[in-house]
């Protein structure tokens, strides 16, 4: 015959493991809404992503560049002129 005390004792830890199981099932499914209402909130705010960030930065970097060099040409340009 079963001892009453082990059965109670598998029952505690079997309600116990389910338990713990659904916890993470509800988790997980709390992280997966939080992360879509996240990720619609930054939609609606129409916020840049990393890539289209980094895109434009590298583009900003360029234009400086460019902006130095012609900025120099032309100083270059009227000092000559104005040596003439």
């Amino acid at each position: 015959m079963v001892n009453p005390g082990n059965r109670i004792l598998d029952d505690i830890a079997r309600l116990a493991t389910d338990a713990a199981g659904a916890a993470q099932g509800v988790r997980r499914e709390v992280e997966t809404v939080v992360k879509t209402q996240i990720e619609r909130l930054l939609r609606d705010l129409d916020v840049v992503t990393r890539e289209e960030f980094e895109a434009v930065r590298e583009m900003a970097l360029i234009a400086r560049e460019e902006n130095d060099k012609l900025s120099a040409r032309l100083a270059a340009l009227e000092e000559k002129l104005g040596k003439s």
